[in-house]
């Protein structure tokens, strides 16, 4: 039997998922389609793993969480997969880690669905791996909301013409499916906006992202880009102008990055062994001049994004 693909997913898009093809007979896989059409049987996955817990009285069965920019993925791993839950179990967290596994659903009543991961493989990584996985979701991820536009834009969506415009076997059918099932529901700006800010997190030194919003409406209209000898000019502007510019750019520096950068320095000076409180830290964070609001986002960012954890309810380590 062919092994199935290890999709890369950001949890944003999996957790999102609400469809299951169940396969019927002995060994026939089963799959969950995300709103963007991966056809999900396996994944691969890189985060931050923030926690591990027993939840049997036997001690077998762990549940675990892994954090990635866009959400977080849960996982339960057993006694069917006893090597996996020993180094699940041996992992100090937070922790980079790289998980291979199989996608699972829930569904307790009518109306309600989970979805999770059973690891079938897990180590630990570097940040750069963590990173790289990032980029490659992001790809994966433009692909399929690309593929999907273009299934939206046809009389009646099948695999056949999509894989005449060179998207795979496997993509191709969860697209169909996934049309099919979610219909007008699925809201591709908001995995646009998934990828912006996953990409944003990779590149905090302000450059210039990609308008992916602006790649969609190309994708819709089939406009071409606007060439750059094309654009006005801008005018020359006088010396007062460009003095006064100038100095309100160096007055603005209450850039997002810089505001968690604060934050982590001053939860880096004011933790001991078991961490600092929340309190505590938004204290500080104020007497040092930031806004409230601003602090708690850059707290729920800096958890986002693995820089800090919760050990306990109320208590802030950094990683």
């Amino acid at each position: 039997m062919k092994r199935e693909t290890a999709w890369r997913v950001f949890a944003g898009e999996y957790n999102d998922s609400t469809v299951e093809i169940k396969g019927e007979g002995e060994k026939v896989p089963s799959y969950i389609v995300t709103p963007l059409g991966a056809k999900v049987n396996r994944l691969f996955i890189i985060g931050v793993l923030t926690d591990v817990e027993n939840i049997s009285e036997s001690g077998e069965l762990l549940r675990a969480h892994v954090s990635d920019p866009t959400g977080v993925f849960t996982l339960y791993s057993g006694q069917y997969q006893q090597d996996v839950t020993k180094a699940l179990s041996d992992i100090d967290v937070p922790a980079f880690v790289a998980i291979v596994g199989k996608a699972r659903t829930y569904a307790p009543e009518e109306g309600v669905f989970y979805v999770s991961i059973r690891p079938e493989s897990i180590v630990e990584v570097s940040a750069e791996a963590r990173d790289q996985w990032i980029l490659e979701t992001c790809t994966s991820t433009k692909n399929r909301i690309e593929a999907i536009l273009e299934a939206m834009k046809m009389n009646q969506s099948n695999a056949y013409d999509l894989r005449k415009l060179g998207y795979s076997r496997e993509l191709s059918e969860g697209i169909v499916a996934a049309l099919k099932n979610y219909g007008n529901k699925i809201d591709v700006d908001k995995y646009l906006t998934l990828i912006q800010e996953s990409l944003q997190y990779l590149r905090p030194s302000r450059e210039k992202l990609p308008d992916l919003k602006a790649d969609k409406k190309k994708i819709d209209t089939g406009e071409e880009e606007v060439k750059d000898e094309e654009e006005p000019k801008e005018e020359k502007k006088s010396k007062k102008e460009t003095e006064e510019i100038k100095e309100s750019d160096e007055e603005d520096t209450d850039e997002p990055e810089d505001i968690e950068n604060n934050i982590l320095e001053i939860i880096k000076g004011i933790e001991g062994k078991d961490g600092a409180s929340w309190d505590s830290i938004t204290k500080k964070c104020e007497k040092a001049g930031l806004d409230k609001d601003a602090i708690e986002e850059a707290l729920t960012s800096l958890i986002d994004k693995g820089l800090i954890y919760e050990p306990v309810l109320g208590t802030i380590k950094t990683t």
